[in-house]
């Protein structure tokens, strides 16, 4: 077996969404090769399995996959969580369309969309949550 790419990038590569798509399913399968995420996609999407080698080709020279090369085969890995792409995606959206403030893009949100309550009671824990670790740290 021989590894490739086996460093870990400071921070995840801005990716596009089909990049996306495909990232998922190393998130919610693991370590898989090109057949096995070609199979996965199914009928969800039109891409040819060349497409997703192109995709996939793409976010190894990014850094966000390692490639394992096993036989004929390679295993492809993502090297970061989903959570750490979702945070770095959140704050370069956040950066881009809200000068970087939170509020003014929860207001939006808050007024414009119906919140189901259960998402109301764990954004109101979150932000006690958050307020209470600032009082602790001062």
């Amino acid at each position: 077996m021989k590894a490739r790419n086996s460093r870990k990038p400071i921070a995840p590569p801005s990716i596009t969404d089909a990049e996306w798509k495909v990232m998922i399913i190393f998130w919610e399968r693991g370590p898989s090769t090109l057949r096995e995420v070609v199979e996965t996609l199914g009928e969800g999407t039109e891409w040819k399995p060349r497409t997703v080698q192109t995709l996939i080709r793409r976010l190894v020279t990014k850094g966000a996959l390692s490639v394992e090369e096993l036989g004929r085969e390679f295993r492809y890995t993502s090297v970061f969580s989903q959570s750490e792409c979702q945070l770095d995606e959140s704050r370069s959206f956040l950066g881009r369309v809200f000068d970087g403030r939170l509020v003014p893009f929860l207001a939006g949100m808050v007024e414009s969309e119906e919140i189901p309550r259960d998402e109301i009671d764990a954004l109101r824990r979150l932000l006690d949550e958050a307020e209470k670790r600032q009082s602790e740290s001062k």
